[in-house]
């Protein structure tokens, strides 16, 4: 039922992709304002999952859930009901709380789960979001091909009903609380700032770098992020525990979400476009929206495939193997796109092997998260390391955007990216790939989260389950079997040091 969640997460929130050239048509509105249609979904997602994650862990991950859940439903809903386009509009940012959805849902697991299946359950849980992005586009297009627009929306709307009621019935609430006051201050300093920085790179690509709207909100974005951050570090129950993200077993994981976020997400952007590319150019396809959203499906089955087995991987090696795994998947496969950019085939080898490696490289920053942090900020925690995918997406979609509509070539139909634009894609992103390997190396072997669990209600003290530095399991680790005292003595030693027997 989690997982469900996960799936219909990522694919409202790409759904709309497809819709994007057709709207302008269909509702009456300018081009501009239909692109708000795709940015106030993320604006809105990257505000609501750190302040959801943090809400989660006070109030109840569960009752968190449920309202993440309740305004997709709403958002689908009210979407399928209307075309005035502010209306839409609304509805979408609506939508964009489901964001929270796959933090929350990875806390869950953790707190109601044995420590031997969370390994497995997470990898699958995080692997939904790359599966459901890599359906979500041949999903919304052959509805929007067969049937009326607002189609699609009744349809998720009716899914995300099911998974609340779904959510309500099976999901228990969580015991793990953390007793704090929920920082009011933080959390409108870090919607600010979000909300200035997500807008301005969204909108880099229409006004331009040396845009002074462009350069306000950066500008602005910083200034209120360095007084969120310091507010942060004063107040004694801060809305993201900093001190504790500072820790290397935690900094470098977040460090590696913001640069996997960059570089998988050139690869869903770039695919669908390039394949399209008229045949005149030379190297184009000039396949159909359609078309070019099947050549997504292999890495979406490759995902769905690779969690259990990137949750053996961790479990005998660690989460730290698996991520280097992924991070080198993932430049490996810009390699083969690199080279290959004119043949279909090797087009969707290649994407595939990038999703191949988003799936490893995602199933392990959860786990390195929960291994490093209390078990009562695992919702917080999770929520920041999604919001540094977030982010780290939204500057690849303003570094790509500019790429594709500068380095162009002429054909019958206007302008289109030339085959050099997309080469340049890859490299970066291969680039970024090997960055996030390199931050990958310096994760800790073995993270540590060595803040006790406080007093519960029902029973002794406890003390989180993810202190590994003693031997003690980690999470997603099968616990050790006990060794009876006896078998760790040192044999009997003579006056001269040898070892003697008996018998």
């Amino acid at each position: 039922m989690l997982g469900a969640g996960g799936l219909l997460t990522a694919i409202s929130q790409v759904s709309i992709v497809p819709l994007l050239p057709d709207l302008p048509r269909l509702t009456g509105a300018s081009a501009s304002n239909v692109s708000w249609l795709l940015t106030v979904t993320l604006l809105v997602g990257a505000v609501v999952t750190p302040l959801f994650g943090r809400a989660g862990d006070i109030f109840g991950k569960r009752r968190m859930l449920l309202i993440a859940l309740g305004m997709l439903t709403t958002g689908s809903i009210l979407c399928a009901l209307t075309s005035n386009i502010w209306l839409v509009i609304l509805a979408r940012g609506l939508q964009g709380a489901c964001l929270a959805v796959v933090p929350l849902s990875i806390s869950i697991l953790r707190d109601e789960l044995p420590p031997e299946r969370v390994g497995s359950a997470v990898a699958l849980m995080s692997a939904t979001v790359g599966i459901g992005a890599a359906l979500g586009v041949p999903f919304a297009s052959l509805i929007i091909e067969f049937a009326d627009w607002h189609v699609m929306f009744w349809v998720t709307g009716g899914l995300g009903l099911a998974d609340l009621i779904l959510a309500a019935l099976l999901v228990r609430e969580s015991k793990v609380r953390t007793p704090a006051r929920f920082d009011i201050p933080g959390a409108v300093g870090l919607a600010l700032g979000l909300l200035c920085l997500r807008l301005a790179l969204s909108k880099v690509a229409d006004w331009g770098f040396t845009s002074p709207r462009f350069g306000v909100l950066i500008l602005a974005a910083v200034v209120i992020l360095a007084g969120w951050t310091r507010w942060q570090l004063r107040v004694a129950e801060p809305l993201v525990d900093l001190r504790l993200a500072r820790r290397p077993a935690v900094l470098a994981p977040n460090a590696a979400a913001l640069l996997i976020g960059f570089s998988f997400y050139a690869n869903s952007l770039s695919t669908a476009q390039l394949v399209q590319v008229p045949t005149e150019t030379g190297y184009g396809l000039g396949l159909s929206v359609f078309a070019s959203g099947l050549c997504l499906l292999p890495g979406g089955v490759a995902m769905f495939a690779l969690s259990p087995v990137a949750a053996r991987i961790t479990a005998s090696r660690g989460p730290r193997t698996t991520l280097l795994l992924g991070a080198s998947a993932l430049v490996f496969g810009y390699l083969l796109r690199l080279f290959t950019s004119e043949n279909l085939s090797m087009i969707v080898v290649g994407a595939a092997v990038v999703a191949a490696g988003t799936a490893l490289a995602y199933s392990a920053m959860p786990m390195l998260i929960m291994n490093a942090v209390p078990r009562t900020q695992t919702a917080a925690a999770n929520g920041l390391n999604v919001l540094l995918r977030t982010v780290g997406q939204a500057l690849c979609s303003a570094a790509v955007a500019v790429l594709l509509s500068h380095l162009t070539m002429t054909t019958s139909v206007g302008a289109v990216p030339s085959l050099g634009a997309f080469q340049t894609v890859f490299a970066m992103a291969g680039v970024v790939g090997a960055l996030a390997l390199g931050v990958g190396c310096l994760v800790p072997a073995r993270g540590r989260a060595d803040v006790a669990m406080p007093r519960q209600a029902d029973g002794p003290p406890r003390t989180d389950d993810t202190v590994p530095a003693d031997g003690v399991r980690m999470v997603g680790q099968a616990p050790r079997p006990r060794r009876h005292r006896a078998a760790h003595r040192s044999p009997p030693r003579g006056k001269d040091g040898r070892v003697t027997t008996t018998g």
